[in-house]
């Protein structure tokens, strides 16, 4: 496995007061979730952050689950676990497309901040590499994320989610 030299990092924010995030997993690969939520759990830790977790039936509910957690206004920031392992049929790109277009879809529409920590791998050897936080740590950096884009909403005026589904521009 070749590691990009150039990648760059963003530094942990700080964020006051602590954020609540809420992890959302789908642990059909159960010890590959574990090892994502174990990276992400740690990173919030690190950044003082009040951790819930919440597990969805798959990673195609994975949009769903948070966007029902979301109407409760209790979390600052969410993150979704899952792995999704290419087989022999189109289900994979199903699954992997629908499920990461569903999480930008509440990320751009409704500005909640997710961190997207749902794996897309050929095998199950590439799962275990990316779902260690040892090694790529992909829970960490979804972690990482979430917790920049509450950065960013604190930063620009804090809840600017619209109220009304329906907004007319002029």
């Amino acid at each position: 496995m070749s590691v990009e030299p150039d990648h760059t990092t963003l530094p942990l924010p700080k964020l006051d007061p602590s954020p609540r995030v809420l992890i959302v997993a789908a642990p059909y690969h159960r010890a590959i979730v574990e090892g994502l939520a174990s990276g992400a759990s740690a990173k919030l830790r690190e950044a003082g952050a009040h951790i819930e977790r919440l597990d969805a039936p798959g990673a195609l509910e994975l949009p769903t689950m948070i966007r029902l957690a979301s109407d409760t206004s209790r979390f600052d920031g969410y993150i979704a676990l899952g792995c999704v392992i290419r087989g022999e049929t189109t289900h994979y790109e199903i699954v992997s497309n629908e499920s990461a277009a569903g999480l930008m879809r509440l990320g751009v529409d409704r500005g909640l901040a997710i961190g997207n920590g749902v794996l897309t791998v050929e095998n199950r050897e590439q799962a275990e590499v990316r779902a260690d936080p040892a090694q790529l740590d992909k829970g960490g950096e979804a972690a990482l994320a979430c917790l920049h884009l509450i950065a960013a909403i604190r930063r620009f005026g804090g809840d600017w989610r619209p109220q009304d589904e329906h907004i007319l521009l002029a």
